[in-house]
C-alpha cells in the first residue's frame, strides 16, 4: 500500500501556489512540488489531489492511503460532494481516477502531520516567483 501526503499552498488568496506531494511504500520515496501558478488555497488543494493520484496510476499501485490537511478536500471525496460550483470539475477528476482504484482511503491529519507535504507546497511557490 502507497502512503500519499498532499498539500496545497497559496501566497495570498489568490496568488502564486504550489502543490507538494510525498509518496511512500511499495519501494517508493516520490517528492514533488510543483508551481501551479495563481490560484486560491482551496483550488491548490484539491490540484494537489489530482496531480498526486495521476502519479500514484503511473506507479501502478491500487491500494492507495492519502493524508490531507484539507477538510473541504477529505470531505468532498468523503460525501462525493461539493457545494462551491468552482470546485465541482476538480472534485469530478479525482472521483474519476478513484473509482479505478481497488482500495483508496482518504484521512484528514493535522497539519503537524503533514510537515512533508506542506514544504514541497510551500518551495514550489518559492520556485514560482
Amino acid at each position: 500500500m502507497l502512503e500519499v501526503y498532499i498539500d496545497g499552498a497559496s501566497a495570498g488568496n489568490p496568488g502564486p501556489s504550489g502543490i507538494g506531494i510525498f509518496i511512500k511504500g511499495e519501494g517508493q520515496h516520490i517528492k514533488i512540488s510543483e508551481f501551479i501558478g495563481e490560484t486560491n488555497n482551496h483550488v491548490a488543494e484539491f490540484i494537489a489531489l489530482i496531480r498526486a493520484l495521476e502519479e500514484v496510476k503511473k506507479i501502478g499501485s491500487s491500494l492507495i492511503s492519502m493524508r490531507s490537511d484539507s477538510k473541504i478536500v477529505v470531505a468532498s471525496i468523503e460525501k462525493q460532494y461539493v457545494k462551491n460550483e468552482e470546485y465541482k470539475p476538480y472534485l469530478e477528476q479525482a472521483l474519476q481516477i478513484i473509482e479505478t482504484m481497488e482500495l483508496f482511503f482518504i484521512k484528514w491529519i493535522p497539519d503537524s502531520q503533514n510537515k512533508a507535504a506542506d514544504a514541497l507546497a510551500r518551495e514550489a511557490i518559492f520556485k514560482g516567483k
